[in-house]
C-alpha cells in the first residue's frame, strides 16, 4: 500500500504542477494575443495617419497652386489698374485748362 500512496502522491503533484503549467500558458497566451491586439490597432492608425497625410498633402499642394494663380492675376490685375491710372492722367492732363506757363 506504501508504493500506492507514493504513486498517488508523485500523481497529485505531477496534476498540481501540470495544472501550473497550464495556467502560464493561458496567462501567457493572453498576454500574446493582447499584444497582438494593440500592435493590430497601432498599425491601422498608422495607416489611417498615413492616409491622412496623402490626404493633406494633396489638400495641401492644390491650395498652393491655387495660392500661385491669384497671386499672378493679382499682379496682372495690378499692373492694369496702374496703366489705366496712367491713360485716366493723360486725359484728365489734356482736358486741363492750361495753366500758366
Amino acid at each position: 500500500m506504501d508504493g500506492i500512496k507514493t504513486s498517488m502522491d508523485s500523481l497529485e503533484i505531477s496534476l498540481k504542477r501540470l495544472a501550473s503549467a497550464v495556467e502560464a500558458l493561458e496567462w501567457a497566451t493572453d498576454l500574446r494575443m493582447r499584444h497582438d491586439e494593440a500592435r493590430a490597432t497601432t498599425q491601422e492608425e498608422f495607416a489611417l495617419m498615413q492616409d491622412d497625410r496623402s490626404s493633406l498633402a494633396v489638400e495641401l499642394d492644390a491650395a498652393v497652386d491655387r495660392s500661385r494663380a491669384l497671386e499672378s492675376a493679382n499682379s496682372e490685375a495690378a499692373k492694369r489698374l496702374a496703366h489705366a491710372a496712367q491713360a485716366i492722367e493723360r486725359v484728365l492732363g489734356r482736358l486741363a485748362p492750361d495753366s500758366e506757363p
